[in-house]
């Protein structure tokens, strides 16, 4: 891990973090594959490694620097800040996107995964009967999570903590979308856009110094809500990346076929062609948010029409999400070539 980064290296943290919250607030993408494509996925598993008991002593201690540079701060604190920042900026674009230009998000969603595929394998050398077998299960198991039915939401604080916990795997486990494991937990819309809203609506009051957001009982409530989530987010973050980085230095070649495969299993999530189902009532009328939005419930996927304009504009998209792929990889020899 690297204890002096230049600025570059500092502005490109950052900008990793800003890809990475963008992946994880998109169904069927996962932030952990931006991390693994960008070449330091095992950097950040074992950052979070190190928040265990001796960096809470050195906390708790008053060893702040030593603390930091355990944790391997000046990394995470970046990572993390480049998320946060996604999550009110270019989230939002990207919700403005898959409502207005759906298709070619997909696509080139799409696009970038086959990219990923591409990118782990390309270098992969170990293929065994231990590494073709995990790499089968990770692949049937991407898809089974492709086809699974969404549940009911569910506002229990309990629950919502558990949401947290499992979520967040999206951020550890290429291939695997967290956002995508809400939309099954049937908490997606709760958790990841009325709680990052009223998040953003109450922070924008406190700025014009309008503190009435504190006698709205609907308000508190949802913030209170997205408290617990963010806890069991830290929670499974932290408990998760000591199990990966254990696996990652015992069974290093076993977990990467598992990824490839489960990456693979995962094109059936973001397949571009599919119409949204929402969510509806007993009378057929579809059932909305509180910010107005319909509730998906799944998708319905179909084959492209050749015949028409759109399909070929969504394969040039699918073709610009390889590239930025390639150019990634393309950028990181050249990059070593020169240090």
């Amino acid at each position: 891990m690297n204890e002096t980064r230049s600025l570059v290296d500092k502005f490109f943290l950052v900008v990793k973090g800003l890809c990475m919250g963008a992946a994880n607030k998109v169904p069927g993408v996962s932030g952990g594959i931006v991390a693994f494509v960008g070449g330091f996925y095992e950097e950040f598993i074992y950052s979070l490694q190190k928040i265990n008991g001796k960096a809470f002593k050195l906390l708790f201690t008053g060893r702040l620097k030593s603390f930091y540079r355990y944790i391997n701060g000046s990394f995470l604190s970046l990572l993390i800040f480049g998320m946060l920042v996604s999550y009110f900026s270019v989230s939002k674009i990207l919700d403005y996107f898959l409502v207005h230009n759906e298709l070619f998000v997909w696509s080139a969603f799409f696009g970038m995964i086959l990219g990923s595929i591409y990118f782990i394998a390309k270098d992969f050398s170990h293929w065994s009967k231990r590494t073709i077998t995990a790499g089968c299960i990770g692949l049937i198991i991407g898809i089974s999570i492709s086809f699974l039915n969404p549940a009911k939401e569910n506002d229990n604080l309990v629950f919502i903590f558990l949401c947290g916990m499992i979520s967040v795997s999206g951020m550890t486990l290429p291939g695997l979308s967290g956002s995508f494991i809400l939309i099954l937990l049937g908490n997606y819309v709760l958790l990841l856009v009325d709680s990052v809203n009223a998040l953003y609506d109450t922070g924008a009051e406190l700025l014009r110094g309008d503190f009435s957001f504190t006698t709205n009982e609907e308000r508190l409530s949802t913030l209170k809500i997205l408290a617990v989530f963010t806890t069991g987010s830290a929670v499974g973050l932290v408990s998760l990346s000591h199990l990966l980085s254990y696996v990652l230095k015992h069974y290093k070649h076993i977990t990467t076929a598992v990824i490839i495969g489960f990456i693979t299993g995962s094109l059936g999530v973001v397949w571009p062609w599919k119409k949204t189902i929402f969510k509806t009532n007993i009378s057929g009328d579809v059932l909305f948010a509180s910010n107005g939005k319909e509730i998906i419930s799944n998708y319905q996927r179909y084959l492209p029409n050749f015949e028409t304009q759109e399909t070929w504009w969504a394969l040039f998209f699918v073709m610009v999400g390889i590239s930025v792929l390639l150019g990634l990889d393309w950028y990181g020899k050249r990059r070593k070539q020169t240090v």
